[in-house]
């Protein structure tokens, strides 16, 4: 029998895996932390590993390290669960040793089964039992063939459904307790204070992203996935916690409260991927935006001149708009006002991105029709989150 090990520290996500690879003919173990993960290596001697990044005690790099040093683990099939945004962390992991990589936010547990399998060389199904043989012409006609009965859901499957459900009706009071750490936050005194609580919510939207990834709540997954990307970040330089940020990351909360609410099908997102316009006439600021918006796994489309922009959008879908204010011949706030006439940009949302941060310029951004406004400098994933958060939205409310 062909053995896996789980390294997941969250009890819940590692038995829905873990029920998920027995049904399937596996013998699985479970370890919740690094170091336990490492012992069982040694005992359970398994044919692949699952593996987590984010573990107490021992993280799944250092794991994957100690194991990829003995000979022994050289060549032991190592799957990575991780999340989308942290690029660095994952290229982390295949230098690590890591067999394959994937997203904890939109990886389902068939997905990984499937990648295991293949992995270890196991085969999906079991072969075609053999025809039976033909009947004489004489014989009498079979009756009609009478349709199956209805599928019974096997036990994981059963599970995951009733993860979902238990999973929405306790994402309520996951938000509640995500917003009085904000709040917390925002009268943090000192820095050792703001990582503290930057560092539990961290803990919190984690726990968010995985149930929800392993239920296929696939936008509420890919916003978790952002946000925590965006705590570690403030977490790893509390010198960025602002009034931008955190106004951020609370409108990221609110809407994983809208998706629990409202978008709960597996992938709200439409059949074409997400498109943005990227318009500013300075060419630095231009690629800092679009890195931003590549972070956000979000394909964009940029120009300098706002009357080419006009153009483009009276020819393409677009599902964000991305606008500087000071720009010649016409500003950002001219240009938003103009693209509202233009046929299907009615609600595009706008996001200004603009050295402007006073007030005066934050209610003009409104009046002009204006969705959002983030002053440079800013960080990438503070971005990266906002714009993410307004193309998920838009594409979970009903058509305008």
């Amino acid at each position: 029998m062909t053995r896996i090990l789980i390294v997941e520290d969250d009890e819940i996500v590692a038995n829905i895996y873990r029920n998920k690879f027995v049904v399937e003919g596996f013998q699985a173990r479970i370890a919740l932390d690094g170091q336990a993960g490492l012992t069982q290596a040694h005992t359970f001697r398994p044919d692949a590993i699952l593996l987590d990044l984010m573990l107490p005690r021992l993280s799944g790099l250092e794991l994957m390290k100690r194991l990829r040093a003995e000979p022994a683990f050289t060549k032991l099939p190592v799957v990575v669960l991780s999340s989308t945004y942290l690029t660095q962390t994952i290229q982390d992991a295949w230098k690590a040793g890591a067999t394959k990589c994937l997203s904890k936010a939109n990886c389902t547990p068939n997905q990984v089964l499937e990648v295991v399998r293949k992995l270890v060389a196991i085969p999906g199904e079991a072969a075609p039992a053999p025809a039976a043989p033909a009947q004489p012409a004489r014989a009498a006609a079979a009756p009609a063939a009478q349709p199956p009965p209805p599928a019974v859901p096997r036990a994981a499957d059963a599970e995951l459904q009733k993860l979902s459900r238990d999973f929405l009706s306790a994402v309520p009071a996951t938000l509640a307790g995500l917003r009085g750490l904000l709040q917390a936050l925002i009268k943090s005194a000192n820095e050792a204070a703001r990582i503290k609580q930057l560092d539990a919510m961290c803990q919190r939207v984690h726990g968010l992203t995985c149930k929800a990834g392993v239920a296929g709540l696939a936008d509420i997954a890919q916003t978790a996935d952002a946000l925590e990307v965006l705590l570690k970040e403030l977490q790893e330089k509390p010198q960025s916690v602002n009034a931008s940020t955190l106004r951020t990351v609370a409108m990221a909360v609110d809407f994983l409260g809208f998706l629990s609410e409202h978008g709960t099908r597996a992938a709200a997102s439409a059949t074409q991927p997400p498109m943005v316009l990227v318009v500013d006439d300075d060419a630095v600021a231009r690629l800092a935006v679009i890195h931003a918006l590549d972070k956000a796994k979000l394909k964009s489309t940029s120009v300098e001149d706002p009357t080419i922009a006009l153009k483009l959008l009276a020819e393409k879908r677009f599902d964000l708009v991305v606008l500087d204010v000071d720009m010649p011949g016409m500003s950002g706030f001219e240009l938003c006002a103009r693209l509202r006439s233009v046929p299907g940009h009615k609600h595009t949302p706008v996001i200004f991105v603009t050295t402007f941060n006073d007030f005066e310029s934050r209610a003009h951004s409104m009046i002009s029709g204006g969705n959002d406004f983030i002053a440079k400098p800013f960080l990438f994933m503070e971005l990266a989150l906002k714009s993410l958060v307004h193309v998920l939205r838009r594409r979970n409310q009903p058509a305008k």
